[in-house]
Order: structure tokens, then sequence, then C-alpha cells
């Protein structure tokens, strides 16, 4: 069973149908830019061309960057434009995909069910947070495997700043930071998480995660445990993929042995 999942993101937009008894991307993902602005009508736009790309004709999933309510309201766009907050973002994206059934959740939460389920975070237990490295930093936080659903920890303040504005990959490459430099204020980041939170598990996410050998082995502090996502930089794509499946589009694989296929998500039914 395939379901089309769509990743925005403040640079891209990326998207591929998604295999849900493997938990992992059917073909090659396809990606355009950001418009910029990242205004409603062009990000629609780029996700239109993303859909049409695999001549896509079935239910899809996307993925937000921002607080998403009630699976189709936008409530906050740190990343995109300002004009999204309001928007029926799933109504604006089946308009623009010719009356495709769309459903839209917050990004990170995306990368944390699809980690969760077929991924770094399978089987484990009492309290997980995801955290997603990009243009922002997002977050997931499950308990028990159920979602607690538009955490947005990226914007809890840190040092007087939003802790995105310090510690995403966009302020080490806008900053030009060394590996040990970035991993400092990264680490000054999961200390203030954990102090709040008292996680078991950190799972890294994002683009940046492929290369978690170079910064990861450098923080130190931190009690919970921390390891790289390991669908990478697809979590978001396969998350979506889910959340449409789980919103009614197609059922998802329901397995006994914890090696094969995907259990359906929690929080997302």
């Amino acid at each position: 069973m395939q379901i089309f999942g769509v990743d925005i993101g403040g640079s891209g937009i990326k998207g591929a149908p998604v295999d849900l008894e493997r938990g992992d991307l059917a073909q090659e993902r396809h990606k355009v830019l950001t418009p910029q602005p990242a205004t409603p009508d062009g990000v629609a736009d780029g996700v239109r061309e993303v859909v049409r790309h695999f001549g896509w004709t079935g239910p899809v999933g996307v993925t937000f960057p921002g607080v998403v309510t009630g699976g189709t309201t936008i409530r906050t766009a740190a990343n995109v434009d300002k004009e999204w907050i309001g928007v029926d973002a799933a109504a604006l994206l089946s308009e623009r995909l010719d009356g495709l059934p769309v459903t839209v959740l917050n990004d990170a939460d995306a990368a944390g069910v699809a980690e969760m389920h077929g991924g770094a975070g399978r089987g484990r237990t009492g309290t997980v947070i995801m955290l997603t490295f990009g243009t922002g930093i997002g977050s997931a936080l499950f308990t028990d495997g159920h979602l607690v659903p538009n955490t947005e920890l990226g914007h809890l303040e840190l040092h007087g700043h939003d802790a995105e504005k310090r510690a995403s990959t966009k302020a080490k490459e806008d900053h030009d930071l060394s590996w040990e430099h970035w991993a400092r204020r990264v680490q000054k980041y999961l200390t203030h998480v954990e102090m709040l939170f008292s996680p078991e598990l950190f799972i890294i996410g994002g683009g940046i995660s492929r290369k978690a050998h170079k910064f990861l082995p450098l923080i130190e502090g931190v009690r919970a445990e921390m390891i790289p996502a390991e669908l990478r930089n697809n979590a978001g794509i396969v998350g979506a993929a889910m959340a449409a499946a789980a919103a009614g589009a197609a059922p998802v694989l329901v397995v006994e042995e914890a090696t094969e296929g995907w259990a359906e998500p929690e929080g997302l039914a």
C-alpha cells in the first residue's frame, strides 16, 4: 500500500510515494526550493509541482513547519510567511491538487511518528523527544508511544533568544560555526530541554542527522540517550503519509513481528 507524503520546509519542499508496509520511500524523492517569501500560494504551487512530478492521483499527507490545529488550520509560521496563520491548509492544498484528499500535520510531529513506528524510536517507552535540526528546530514529544502534538520546543528561550536562532543547522551555517562550537550550543539546548522534560531518549533528526558522528560525540552532560534518526531527512515524508493513512485514506499494516511492517501511529487516528 502506498500513500504520498510531502514535507514542507523553510528551504525545500520534498515528497515521494511511501510504501507503508516497508515504512520507507517507494521511489526517490523529488524536491523543489521553497519560494521566498514562502506565501500560501507560492508553497501550494511547490507542493503541486512535487506531487505532479510523480503523476500521483491519490491521498496526500503534508507536513507544515508550524502549529497545525484540527488537522487543517495553521496557527504559527516561524519559518514561512506569516500569511499562513489562520489558513485552512488542507483545503488550500486539496484545491491546488485538483481535489485530492489532503491531511496536514506539524513537520516534526510527522518525523517523530515515523521514527517511533519504523525507526530509531521503535519499541521505546517512557518519554522520548525527537528534535529536527534544519532551518529551525522542530520537536515531537512522546510518552509511552503517544504523541503530544505541536510542542514547538525550538522556540524555548535560550540566553535571551529562541533556541533555534542559536542551535539550528541554519544558525551553524549562517555564523560559519565549527562542529565543536555548534555542538556546545546544541548541548546547552539539550540540557535545557532535559531539565524541563527528563526524557529517556533524544532522537536527533533533520538533514544534519546524517553527520551525527561529527557532533553527537562532542556533547557532554546530557543524561538521556542520544541517537540519530534512522530515516534521516525522509522521516517527515514517511510520517506525512502515515498521517494520511491514519486519517482514513488507507489502512496501515499491523503485524506481529517488530522487524516487519508498521502499527497504526498513536495520536493520529
